[in-house]
């Protein structure tokens, strides 16, 4: 049994290495200690006595290597594995390599046991039982020594084991296992051997513990029945848990990849059977495999087992692919160099898979990895493992060939699985899918074997497609598209009624994806495989060609509506499917016919149906939808289609798409008749059919009566001239059957648009079936349109002609009786017609015969007699009742209506208006004045209403005046009160003379008829006929007091006030005033009037107290009475006075003792006054001296001292020449002004008036900290940034700092952050030494005003204050703090840097950060020189400092390099040249270009030349490199340069102008037609020219060139007419290389072969084969030259041409070989080839 030890890849550490040198010592040992051993064995006891005493020298000296041998072994057996339980997987594997006899199942069984059999003390105990043919004495001599595995070299002959610590990796669980098999039972250690020093290896025979009969018991079977090879592993008990835990999860799918062991159980051993576990893994069933050759792989089905603790058995069958490839020479690794072949296999499940307590592994080397690659298939294959054996190694080349032989094995198996099964049908296949490896995984080369998988894919067929027929077909993934799986569902409906298909192509040549396929599950694959959706505008051109609409049964035709309505928006843009007639509809003549939906929208056709809900049916419509021919192109959908819509599941989704795609509309009969209404147009005809449409389907209960009325008010009719009226305002029955026709004429309803209905609605008709008889029409239109004729009918709104003559009786009747039912419609009578009724003289009256009815009355004999009164008047006109009758009567109403009068006030009122128009005519007389007033005061007395009359006469202008003729209303009757206000006012009196004393007996009728009698409470008339003298100063009191009563009580006495406003008529203390100008005094606040002399106020000794009760009138007129006005005129007076520099000291205190006066009363001052005062200079002030408002002075007390040293503030003049000390005594009132009292409420004065000194060393600490303070209460209070004219007061020097005094924001205010950096006592910072701890207490206001203190903000003033310093350390600590800091400099020109060792300033232009290449150390300063790395981005960054020189920079080194006659080192063009192809870039490649003159070139030995890049080239071709390379004609490289770095250098120099030396070289082939030694020899001597022609058409046919046949026989025609010579000479070749100085290099060249073509001939060397290597070399130019000569016009495809004849040369041009060569490229030749190519050798034969 091959239990092993050395491994053959272990991890580089010093252990290893140490275990690997002492192992070295000890095989050298043992192989001469075994050159003297005998080799006979007795017994297996007797062996390992030998052992012992031979090889471990015990009973004899003891080596003296023996100890580090022991840690050696004991390094690698713990170290080899991360984890303890690995050694599990070492035992399956050595359990695999063992050797099994026939007949027997191997397997592998794990007990674990809590019982003690070893007495080791062990807590529990792992046995292990494998029933393999058992260990030999050369595998126990293996097991006891190092480095001496039985399966060295075995690799291909199965064995798996890799790792080489085997049977030594227990000793990671156990400290002494025991071995069992064929006779021997020993035991191992992994301490020393006490008579030897050395543990692991050296054995000791067991002679108790365990014995036999314990090992029984617990794997309960005899002796005889136990498995030839056991181990038992005491645990260490720290390794238990995690020995159960990997027991537990063995991973069934572990028995998949092992070619022997076929079962694994695990077993938990227990006291007592029911604590006993038992899990089993095994492989149940094994299908025979089947065996490719062509693809040197076979496949089979293992179906796979797993059983747990008596459990129901879990099964998985696995479809395996096993596949072998040919190892790759530059994949070969010196582990695996025996190995010739990778065998790749590959496990599908087919159900799922099996697992226990861990992910599946995706990856196995025989045993599980950890790896789980998320494909949903195993790979299988001898990869090279990490030591840990949890993955394998991806960055090893030999895994990485096995990987790339996975896609190949994938698409292989796929192909057989999917594609091979031919009689499965194509729904059993697609699970197959499943497979495809659609996620990514989590390693980055395993996504490119996905990738690879994929690609591969869709180049093969393997997507089965839609046939509708018994064979299966399948394409490649992009040719196929996917069907909306409605739309698959519709067509295999349709096919179920017998439709067939005959070509489901799409217009792209796509083929349609079986169904089995297309479903939702398989949406995440086909997105991965690229098979997209059939395009819309297949399914329109599919539904047309096979004509689904007229063929399927209207439930299928649902579906096939509800389909391109859910699929709409996709369809509209790029299908023509809304061209395509899809929708059914009943045309005019009853047929069906078809639209599409453009028809619908852009109004060909209106698309309608019935709405399902009405009692209506269908055919009802349809059938009067044709009776009006389906205007206006409204066209119903069949009723078949309407009913199949009401049944159908989707019927609101495809319903709603009909409406507002489509513009279905749903009518019934009345929104059907709305409809029509709206587009009959003109056509009489067809007015006539909606009249009989509607009679009809009223009469049949279709519509209600409401909607009929509704639809007749609109309806058009045809009028009596046979025209369509659609809009009119009443309708007239027509003239032969009317009665307004006898009664009016002419038509007076014409003009206000009234239509006469035609004759036509008196006929018979008979529409869609249905009959009209005569009058039917004409009744129905009555009965919902309403009466057409006199006295039911309603009139026209204008003059009505028959009442401007006289009507006979009975017409009068006629018209009353008309007016009457007028009177009881709602909307009353029209108001043109009623006038006219009233004023048309068509009444018959007693007076003058016939009069108007507004001008008519009807009374009774009592009222007759009282009107017979007034007959001295006026005439009264009566109506004739003895003309009219008794039957008038019955209409008085409406005679009332039409304007006669009734009542005696309507008499009163027409005798007075009556008398009113004569009194127009002429002037009333006083006798008729008085009988008025007489016939007034009967009235009265006879208690009779006298309103109307009054109402009449009162405003007439016929009463005699003062002023002439005037209305009664506003004339006066005089009498003494009147007396003082006829002095100042124009009043109407009624003129006495006229009518004498008598007047008087009727001021009461006067008083009725509007005449004023009394004075008190008419004060307006005053007003309204004010007269005012032009002196006022005349005026009494009286009449001023006369004046403002009447302002009171007069409602319009503007023009009074007005008048009086600008008259000087009120007397004051200065004389008279306009009242604009004067005061009334007010014992509160009269005080203010009598702070300045001049003010007007006035006198009460004239106007007495009495002029007091009229304050309002006073104010009315302008007098200031009010505190609030009076202060606001006071004001103005004080600014008057402040204006004028004329308010005195004694102004200031009067004024601010009357303030002290007014406080506390209920006057305030209000606030424009305050505003005023406080804004006004009328205060006076010291140091800056003269007036200032209060808001600007400042009432000085102690506090103000500290803080005026350095300001110059406004303090009220105290001193005795002014105010006084007295002025203190008013400092609230003050304080009211706006004068600053105190310190905190004067800040902003003190920040204003700042005056610094001009030498700042008088500035003492107190007066800053005050100016602080200030700053401090300044930002509380605004909470805003100071502003920059603070700032600009501030910038003074006047901050001490430790280099002097300067300005706030050039100060620094010291930290405990500035210590890394700065010390205090730096000059930048303010001198805490002079003002104290106190000064940081202001750090904030400091901060305000400019200082700077957090150490982030100092950057501008450290930089500025950089460049005054010249100390080293100095600089670079501010260097550092500003790169901590991120500064960067704003101003370009100020920035610099220093130079230590120089100590100089230089601009950044001169430096670099970089010079790696150490090329420019003369050319600029390089900071990496003189500073810190970690400073060095901050001169990046921050001084924009370049990191390494540019491109412009190493092309001036370069052109310096040019014109120097020194030597050019090799290490500066490598460094220069390195350089250039890292920045390489299109730019980079321009400059160089347009810049350098020469390149490099390399001189044979190890010199560099500079040439004219004209004169250099570039190697591309080898063979020309060899024939020029000592010609110095080749571009330099440096030597190491990685092949990619190499390629983009050349790139460079072609850039820069140098050439490939392929595309300089002329080549001149000298004729072989004179050449003597020419012998004609058989093509056959040279090649199969069949075969040769054959492979060529090949590739001409199905290769990318896929040239048509006869262009590929012209092609080929040329080779078979050729004629074969053959030379004895050298076919040379000449080639020339011309320079720019005219020189031209030559070079000669055997080529072997030639081919004339004009001549057709082909000649070849004789003795060619008689060179080294000249087979390859003949091969490789006969195809080029017969490439070439084949594809002299297309060039590009030599070289592909050319490998393939090379091959076929290389096989001899074996007929068999080749084809099998074609095959294997995907080439052929069709039948017409194959014919040409028969003839022509044919011909060629003959």
């Amino acid at each position: 049994m091959p239990w092993k030890f050395l491994p053959s890849n272990v991890n580089d550490n010093s252990k290893t290495i140490d275990a690997l040198f002492w192992m070295a010592i000890f095989i050298v040992m043992q192989r001469n200690l075994e050159e003297g051993r005998v080799k006979k064995m007795r017994t297996p006891k007797e062996h390992i006595e030998e052992i012992r005493s031979n090889k471990f020298s015990i009973g004899k000296d003891p080596n003296p290597l023996i100890e580090d041998l022991h840690q050696a072994v004991k390094n690698l057996s713990v170290e080899i594995y991360t984890k303890d339980v690995h050694f599990l997987m070492e035992l399956i594997q050595n359990a695999e390599d063992n050797v099994y006899s026939n007949g027997r199942k191997p397997s592998l069984e794990f007990i674990i046991t809590s019982k003690d059999i070893t007495a080791t003390g062990a807590p529990a105990t792992l046995l292990i039982f494998n029933n393999e043919d058992g260990f030999s004495p050369k595998n126990i001599e293996s097991v006891c020594s190092v480095g001496r595995s039985t399966k060295k070299g075995k690799r291909n002959s199965g064995y798996v084991g890799e790792k080489g610590i085997g049977f030594k990796s227990v000793f990671l669980v156990t400290t002494q296992p025991y071995i069992f098999s064929n006779g021997y039972q020993i035991c191992f250690n992994e301490k020393p051997c006490p008579q030897c020093g050395l543990g692991y290896i050296v054995p000791e025979w067991v002679e108790e513990k365990p014995i036999l009969q314990d090992i029984q018991k617990i794997y309960n079977a005899a002796a005889e029945s136990l498995p030839s090879t056991i181990l038992v592993l005491p645990l260490k008990p720290d390794k238990i848990s995690a020995v159960k835990q990997q027991l537990s999860n063995f991973h069934p799918e572990i028995l998949l990849f092992l070619s022997k062991i076929r079962n694994i159980s695990v077993r938990e051993h227990n006291e007592g059977s029911k604590k006993s576990t038992v899990s089993a893994i095994s492989i149940s069933t094994e299908i025979e495999l089947v065996t490719r050759k062509n693809m040197n792989a076979e496949s089979y089905t293992l179906c796979l087992s797993a059983q747990e603790n008596g459990g129901a058995e879990k099964e998985c069958s696995y479809y395996m692919w096993k596949q072998k490839f040919p190892v790759r020479k530059e994949n070969v690794v010196e582990r695996r160099i025996d190995v010739e072949e990778w065998v790749v296999t590959l496990a599908f499940p087919h159900q799922d898979r099996l697992n226990r307590g861990m992910s599946s592994p995706g990856v196995y080397a025989f045993l599980p990895t950890e790896m789980v690659t998320n494909f949903p298939f195993i790979i299988q294959a001898d990869f090279i493992l990490a030591s840990s054996r949890e993955t394998i190694l991806m960055d090893d080349k030999w895994n990485h060939g096995i990987l790339d032989c996975v896609p190949s094995a994938f698409v292989n198996s796929f192909k057989t699985l999917v594609l091979g099964s031919d009689q499965a049908p194509v729904s059993s296949l697609t699970h197959m899918f499943k497979f495809i490896p659609v996620n990514n995984s989590p390693y980055e080369k395993l996504n490119y074997v996905r990738e690879k998988i994929k690609s591969t894919l869709l180049e093969e067929n393997i997507i089965p497609i839609e046939t509708y027929k018994d064979q299966k077909c399948f394409c490649k993934p992009p040719k196929v598209g996917r069907l909306l799986p409605d739309f698959r569902n519709i067509l295999t409906d349709a096919r179920t009624e017998g439709i067939r298909y005959d070509n489901l192509s799409a217009q792209d040549g796509r083929k349609i994806m079986s169904s089995s396929l297309d479903i939702s599950q398989y949406n995440g694959l086909l997105n991965y495989l690229g098979v997209q959706q059939i395009k819309s505008d297949w399914y329109a051109k599919c539904i047309q060609s096979s004509n689904l609409v007229g063929r399927v049964s209207e439930g299928l035709y649902l579906k096939l509506l509800l389909f391109v309505a859910k699929n709409w928006e996709s369809f509209v843009p790029c299908s023509d499917m809304p061209n395509f007639p899809l929708l059914k509809y009943v045309s005019s003549d009853g047929s069906l016919s078809r639209c599409s939906v453009n028809d619908c929208i852009n109004g060909s056709i209106r698309l309608v149906r019935a709405n399902p809900r009405d009692s209506c049916p269908c055919s009802w419509l349809i059938n009067w939808n044709r009776a009006f021919s389906c205007h206006p192109n409204r066209y119903f959908m069949p009723e078949i289609t309407q009913n199949s819509i009401l049944s159908f599941p989707q019927k609101n989704t495809l319903l709603e798409w009909l409406e507002i795609e489509v513009g279905l509309t749903t009518f019934n009969v009345y929104t059907l008749a709305k409809d029509l209404s709206g587009s009959i147009k003109n056509n009489s005809k067809l007015v006539i059919i909606y009249a009989n449409f509607l009679f009809h389907s009223f009469s049949n209960g279709f519509i209600s009566k409401s909607e009929v009325d509704a639809l007749c008010s609109s309806m058009p009719l045809v009028d009596n001239n046979g025209i369509v009226n659609k809009s009119r305002k009443g309708i007239l029955l027509p003239a032969s059957v009317s009665n307004w026709a006898n009664f009016i004429h002419p038509n007076p309803w014409r003009n206000e648009n009234y239509v006469e209905l035609g004759e036509e609605y008196l006929n018979r008709y008979n529409f869609a079936g249905q009959f009209t008889d005569n009058k039917m029409l004409i009744n129905f239109l009555t009965d919902h349109l309403g009466d057409f004729d006199i006295p039911d009918m309603y009139p026209p709104n204008a003059g009505f002609s028959a009442a401007d003559r006289r009507l006979t009786k009975e017409n009068a009747f006629l018209l009353l009786e008309w007016v009457r039912k007028l009177n009881k419609m709602s909307c009353g009578i029209p108001e043109r017609f009623l006038i006219s009724i009233k004023k048309g003289s068509w009444l018959k009256v007693t007076v003058n015969e016939y009069m108007p009815p507004s001008k008519s009355f009807l009374i009774g004999s009592s009222l007759g007699t009282i009107l017979q009164s007034c007959s001295d008047l006026v005439d009264i006109p009566l109506v004739d009742e003895a003309f009219y009758g008794s039957r008038i009567h019955e209409y008085e109403k409406e005679l009332k209506t039409v304007g006669v009068m009734f009542s005696s006030e309507e008499a009163f009122q027409f005798i007075g208006e009556e008398l009113m128009r004569r009194a127009k005519c002429y002037n009333l007389s006083s006798k008729h004045v008085i009988l008025i007033l007489k016939f007034i005061q009967c009235q009265r007395q006879s208690f009779l209403p006298l309103d109307k009359f009054v109402n009449s006469v009162r405003n007439g202008s016929w009463l005699k005046t003062s002023r002439g003729l005037r209305s009664p209303v506003g004339s006066v009757l005089y009498d003494k009160e009147w007396e003082i206000a006829s002095k100042v006012s124009d009043i109407p009196f009624i003129d006495k003379t006229e009518f004498g004393e008598e007047i008087y007996n009727f001021k009461e009728e006067l008083k009725l008829l509007g005449v004023i009698i009394v004075l008190s409470g008419n004060y307006q008339v005053v007003t309204d006929n004010l007269k005012l003298p032009f002196d006022f100063g005349n005026l009494k009191a009286e009449t001023i007091l006369l004046l403002l009563e009447c302002i009171r009580f007069s409602s319009a006495s503007n023009e009074l006030t007005n008048s009086i406003k600008s008259k000087s008529c009120l007397k004051t203390n200065i004389g008279f005033k306009t009242p604009g100008e004067c005061f009334l005094y007010d014992p509160v606040w009269g005080c203010i009037l009598e702070v300045f002399s001049g003010i007007p106020v006035i006198d009460k000794e004239i106007y007495g107290e009495k002029i007091f009760n009229y304050k309002s009138e006073l104010k009315q007129i302008g007098v200031v009475v009010d505190f609030e006005e009076a202060i606001k005129k006071f004001g103005d007076h004080f600014k008057l006075n402040a204006s004028q520099s004329s308010f005195s000291e004694q102004h200031a205190k009067s004024f601010l003792s009357c303030v002290r006066l007014l406080k506390g009363t209920q006057y305030n001052f209000p606030s424009d006054f305050l505003t005023t005062v406080r804004n006004v200079k009328w205060l006076l002030t010291t140091r800056l001296g003269g007036y200032r408002c209060p808001t600007r002075c400042i009432l000085d007390s102690v506090e103000w001292k500290s803080i005026s040293s350095i300001s110059c503030l406004p303090f009220i003049d105290d001193s005795d020449n002014c105010y006084g000390k007295g002025i203190h005594e008013y400092k609230e009132e003050l304080k009211i002004f706006g004068v600053i009292t105190e310190l905190k409420d004067g800040v902003k004065f003190v920040l204003k008036c700042l005056n610094f000194p001009s030498d700042p060393s008088t500035i003492a600490p107190e007066s800053v900290f005050s100016l602080l303070e200030c700053i401090r209460l300044q930002m509380k209070r605004t909470m805003l940034p100071i502003d920059d004219d603070l700032r600009k007061r501030l910038s003074r020097n006047w901050l001490k700092t430790h280099d002097g005094y300067t300005c706030p924001d050039k100060c620094l205010l010291f930290d405990s952050k500035w210590d890394l950096y700065f010390k205090p006592t730096d000059g930048l910072f303010i001198d805490e030494n002079f003002y104290g701890s106190k000064i940081s207490s202001y750090k904030k206001e400091l901060i305000e005003i400019g200082v700077t203190a957090d150490l982030e903000n100092g950057c501008d003033l450290a930089a500025k204050h950089l460049y005054t310093l010249s100390a080293d350390n100095s600089i670079v600590q501010i260097y550092r703090y500003l790169s901590d800091q991120h500064w960067k400099p704003g101003d370009k020109a100020a920035r610099k840097i220093w130079i230590p060792k120089r100590r100089e300033w230089v601009h950044p232009e001169e430096c670099v950060i970089h010079d790696h290449d150490k090329l420019f150390g003369s050319k600029f300063y390089v900071l990496e020189d003189f500073y810190d790395k970690k400073i060095l981005p901050f001169f990046s960054f921050a001084m924009e400092v370049r990191n390494k020189p540019s491109v412009d920079d190493y092309i001036n080194l370069w052109n310096e390099w040019e014109s120097s006659e020194d030597q050019l080192s090799y290490d500066n063009c490598s460094k220069f040249w390195t350089s250039c192809v890292e920045r390489f870039t299109s730019n980079t490649g321009n400059k160089l270009c347009d810049t350098l003159l020469k390149l490099p070139a390399s001189s044979g030995n190890d010199e560099i030349v500079l040439l004219e890049k004209e004169d250099i080239f570039i190697p591309d071709n080898l063979h020309l490199k060899k024939l020029f390379e000592m010609e110095k004609v080749f571009v330099w490289y440096p030597q190491n340069l990685a092949p990619s770095s190499r390629s983009k250098l050349s790139d460079l120099y072609r850039k820069i102008g140098a050439r490939n030396i392929s595309e300089c070289i002329c080549t001149e082939d000298p004729s072989l037609l004179n050449v003597v030694q020419l012998k004609k020899i058989d093509a056959g001597n040279v090649c199969n020219l069949k075969v040769l022609v054959k492979l060529i058409l090949g590739f001409l046919a199905c290769s990318s060139l896929k040239i048509e046949p006869k262009k590929r026989h012209e092609a080929v025609q040329g080779l078979l007419n050729l004629s074969f010579f053959e030379t004895t000479d050298s076919i040379d070749v000449s080639y020339s290389l011309a320079l720019s100085t005219g020189n031209i290099l030559t070079k000669r060249d055997n080529r072997m072969v030639r081919w004339e073509s004009k001549s057709s001939k082909f000649f070849t060397q004789m003795n060619w084969k008689a060179e080294i290597g000249s087979f390859i070399k003949y091969a490789t130019y006969f195809s080029e030259v017969i490439s070439e000569g084949v594809l002299c016009e297309r060039h590009d495809h030599v070289g592909e041409l050319s490998e393939l004849i090379r091959l076929a040369f290389v096989l001899k041009f074996n007929d068999e070989a080749v084809e099998f060569l074609m095959e294997s490229k995907n080439l052929q030749i069709f039948s017409e080839d194959d014919e040409f190519l028969c003839s022509a050798v044919a011909s060629t034969c003959t």
